[in-house]
C-alpha cells in the first residue's frame, strides 16, 4: 500500500508578477504571511482527515521574494501535532550542513513526544547557497548541486573549471551532512555522547573534558558522563525519542547515486526529487546496497517519489493552473538554480514557455485525471515506491484548488498504486 505524503511550500500569494514586484520584499509582508501560515494549518487538517500517511514542510531561509518562506519547520510540526489526530508529521527536512546536530536531535526527539510517534525525520543537504553558505560558515558549509545530477550538456556549459569548484564544494558538504546525521544517530540512541573531529568536540573540549562544578552528575547523571568527579567526559542528550530507536529518516536526494548509496547502508528512505529516469535506475541498486547492510527491502520499498500535480478537465486547464499557481516560481526560482535549459536570462520566453520549462522538468504530472493517473502508473510500474510525495506551492495555490487535486488523488490514484506496492508494514526506523 502506497504512503501519500504532503510536503509543503508555503509561497506567499500575489496575483501577478507585477504585485510580487510592487509589494517587494513580499517575504517580509505580515499580513499576508499570517493569511498564509493560517491556511497552511487548514490544509494539514484536510491532509489528516483525507488519510493522507504523512505532512512535511522545508527548511528555507531569506526567501524575500515570499516564494519559499518556510524557516523554522520544527514550530510549525509542533502546533500541527496539536490539531492532527492521525497524519503522521515532519520536515522534508532539516539541512544538515548548517545545522546544529544536537538542537536537532534534541528538537526531533520533542516532537516525537508530542506526536506520540506520529512523527518522522527528513534530513537535506543544502543546494541554495544565499542562505546554507550564511548560516553554515562557522561550520565551512558549501551549498550544493550535485554533480552527479548534472546533464552532459550542462557540464560543458559550465566547464571544467566550474564544474570541478561544484565537485569540491559537493565533497564538503556531504562530508558536513554525513557527519552531522552521525552526531544526531548518536544523540538519539546512545545514553551518552563524545565525538571528536575537526568539526565538533563533544564534550568541549576534548581533550580534558569540560570542568563541572556539580559533582553528583556522577551519581544522578549517565554512566560514564563525569567518571572523576570533576569534569564532563561524555554528554546525555535529553529526551530519548519517543520511537525507538528513532523515527523513521527521510533523505532529499537528486538521484545521486552517492546519496542513494548512503541512505541504503543506514536504511533510510531516499525521496527521489527527480524526474522517473534516475531514481528508477538507482532502485533495484538501493535494494542492492541495503541488502549488503544487512536490510531487507523488495524494490520500490522505503524509497519516495516527490511530485507536483495539476488536474484539470483537460490538459489546457491543468496548464492554466501552472501557469497561475507554478509557472512564476520555475521563471524566478527553481530555472535559474538548476541544470535547466532556461537558466539565466529569462527576458527572451513567454509565459507558455515557463509552463513548458515546469513541465519538462519531470517533476509535474498534470492533466485531465485519467491523464494524471495514467502517468502515475506509467512511473510506478518503473519504480513501485512505497511512498508518494505531493507539494504544494500554498496559499499561491488556494487551499480549495489544493484540497481538489489531493481529494482525486487519494479517491481515485492511490487505490490503482496500492495494488502496485505491496508494502503495508511501517518503515523500520533504522541508523545501524
Amino acid at each position: 500500500m502506497v504512503k501519500v505524503m504532503l510536503q509543503i511550500y508555503p509561497v506567499m500569494p500575489a496575483a501577478s508578477e507585477e504585485e510580487r514586484i510592487a509589494m517587494r520584499p513580499l517575504g517580509r509582508n505580515a499580513e499576508v504571511y499570517q493569511e498564509t501560515i493560517a491556511g497552511v494549518h487548514d490544509l494539514v487538517r484536510a491532509a489528516d482527515d483525507l488519510g493522507f500517511w504523512g505532512c512535511a514542510t522545508i527548511e528555507h531561509h531569506f526567501h524575500s521574494e515570499g516564494y519559499e518562506v518556510g524557516p523554522q519547520p520544527g514550530i510549525l510540526n509542533a502546533y500541527w501535532a496539536a490539531i492532527t489526530k492521525n497524519v503522521r508529521i515532519g520536515q522534508l527536512g532539516y539541512v544538515m550542513s548548517a545545522q546544529n546536530p544536537i538542537r536537532v536531535a534534541e528538537e526531533a526527539a520533542i516532537l516525537d513526544h508530542l506526536l506520540k510517534g506520529r512523527s518522522f525525520v527528513g534530513f537535506a543537504r543544502g543546494y541554495q547557497a544565499r542562505w546554507t553558505n550564511t548560516l553554515g560558515q562557522h561550520l565551512g558549509t558549501r551549498a550544493t548541486r550535485s554533480p552527479e545530477a548534472q546533464t552532459a550538456e550542462r557540464r560543458a556549459e559550465l566547464g571544467e573549471e566550474v564544474f570541478k569548484k561544484l565537485g569540491s564544494d559537493d565533497e564538503v558538504n556531504r562530508r558536513l551532512f554525513e557527519e552531522q546525521i552521525e552526531i544526531v544517530l548518536k544523540a538519539w540512541t546512545q545514553e551518552t555522547v563524545e565525538h571528536d573531529s575537526p568539526l565538533w568536540q563533544i564534550p568541549y573540549p576534548y581533550d580534558t573534558g569540560t570542568e563541572w562544578p556539580m559533582y553528583s552528575t556522577a551519581d544522578l547523571g549517565a554512566p560514564g558522563e563525569m567518571p572523576d568527579r570533576k569534569h564532563v567526559r561524555k554528554v546525555s542528550v535529553v529526551p530519548s525519542p519517543y520511537t525507538k530507536p528513532h523515527p523513521p529518516v527521510f533523505v532529499a536526494s537528486s538521484a545521486s547515486p552517492a546519496t542513494v548509496e548512503y541512505c541504503a547502508r543506514k536504511g533510510f528512505i531516499p525521496t527521489y526529487f527527480a524526474g522517473i529516469r534516475g531514481p528508477a535506475s538507482l532502485g533495484p541498486q538501493y535494494v542492492e546496497w541495503a541488502k549488503e547492510a544487512g536490510h531487507d527491502f523488495g524494490v520500490g520499498q522505503n524509497q519516495a517519489l516527490v511530485r507536483w500535480i495539476q488536474i484539470g478537465k483537460d490538459m489546457d486547464e491543468a496548464r492554466q493552473k501552472i501557469l497561475r499557481y507554478d509557472a512564476e516560481i520555475q521563471k524566478h526560482f527553481y530555472s535559474q538554480t538548476s541544470s535547466s535549459q532556461y537558466r539565466g536570462d529569462t527576458a527572451g520566453y513567454n509565459w507558455n514557455d515557463w509552463v513548458d520549462a515546469t513541465l519538462n522538468t519531470g517533476l509535474w504530472i498534470a492533466g485531465s485525471l485519467e491523464d494524471v493517473k495514467r502517468q502515475y502508473i506509467e512511473q510506478w510500474k518503473q519504480l513501485p515506491a512505497e511512498y508518494a510525495v505531493i507539494i504544494c506551492h500554498y496559499a499561491q495555490q488556494p487551499l480549495e484548488s489544493v484540497v481538489e487535486n489531493l481529494s482525486q488523488f487519494m479517491e481515485h490514484i492511490k487505490p490503482e498504486l496500492d495494488e502496485m506496492t505491496a508494502y503495508s508494514q511501517e518503515p523500520v526506523a533504522a541508523g545501524r
